[in-house]
């Protein structure tokens, strides 16, 4: 839109993965597989806990909130993507692009906070064991879950806030499939060193300090285990969860590491890595918590007999 000699921009231009016709239908059905799995998967995970009584601890409680959040994530960036595989212009508006950071940083956040809430209920579970169910009972619980939803909420808002204030005038083409804030960045006509710094400060230092201080706690509850007094089945329990939430950390925190910890220059493989964090982290949840716990994965199975059992006998 023209005013004056100042060209303001109204969209970005999305250059996607590939501009090849036969590479962009494989990847269609490859991230419309991944989506077909993701939903369902989490879907299934938040209706077996609330329909179980035997999933009713707070671990379990915090492991719906975490598929919850993992719908909403899965749900900002793949359908887009889908779309402009078809689509001869790939743009998205400038309020999209902003509304799209925004709920990338919104949700993401939100999920590294969680993760904290369920580190704090692994740490009572070993260290006061007597005292669970007085620390964490379900006022806690809800507590820990609002907190994590203000503070990726109030995380995402200084993100959006430093990156609006930018102008846009010239450049308008993005290397990528979606918009995030060190791209877009890049395109402001003015010099953005200040808002790399404080962006850096709120995304990258946070996302660093969050995952040392799960890796620390973690590590350190290990450790503990090793002189747990209780029985050893119980030991072994625990010691499951320990490593099952260790391994969603690395997959959830070293890509976004490897993304918003270089703040001054692009990195390599920067797509591949944000499809590896936008597209298929989401269905890493319902994997590694379904194939690492055997209550789960057995409500799972009952809850799936039952709904087949009744779509046979309607069917008949």
């Amino acid at each position: 839109m023209e005013k004056g000699n100042l060209t303001t921009v109204t969209e970005f231009i999305l250059l996607g993965l590939s501009q090849a016709q036969e590479v962009q239908l494989f990847l269609f059905v490859l991230f419309l597989l991944f989506y077909a799995v993701i939903l369902p998967g989490n879907i299934l995970i938040i209706v077996t806990i609330q329909s179980e009584p035997r999933l009713g601890s707070p671990m379990y409680f915090f492991l719906a909130n975490l598929a919850l959040l993992d719908i909403f994530y899965c749900s900002i960036t793949p359908p887009k993507m889908l779309v402009d595989f078809f689509s001869g212009q790939k743009t998205i508006s400038y309020a999209g692009c902003i509304a799209q950071i925004f709920f990338l940083h919104f949700l993401g956040a939100a999920e590294a906070f969680l993760l904290i809430g369920m580190a704090y209920d692994r740490y009572v579970a070993v260290c006061q064991p007597l005292r669970y169910s007085a620390l964490v009972n379900r006022r806690v619980c809800w507590s820990l879950v609002a907190m994590a939803w203000i503070g990726g909420f109030l995380h995402a808002v200084i993100l959006v806030t430093l990156t609006a204030q930018l102008p846009f005038c010239g450049p308008n083409v993005l290397y990528n499939f979606f918009c995030d804030i060190p791209q877009v960045i890049k395109l402001a006509c003015a010099n953005t060193y200040e808002a790399e710094v404080l962006t850096f400060s709120n995304n990258g230092l946070v996302i660093l300090l969050c995952f040392l201080l799960l890796l620390t706690s973690y590590t350190f509850l290990l450790l503990k285990l090793h002189g747990y007094s209780g029985s050893a089945k119980g030991k072994s329990k625990i010691t499951s969860t320990c490593i099952t939430h260790i391994i969603v950390i690395f997959v959830m925190f070293c890509p976004a590491i490897y993304l918003y910890c270089h703040p001054f220059h692009t990195v390599a493989m920067e797509k591949l890595v944000a499809v590896f964090h936008t597209v298929v982290f989401p269905l890493t949840n319902p994997m590694i918590y379904t194939l690492r716990n055997k209550e789960v994965k057995v409500a799972m199975r009952r809850k799936l007999s039952r709904y087949l059992l009744c779509v046979g006998k309607s069917s008949k």
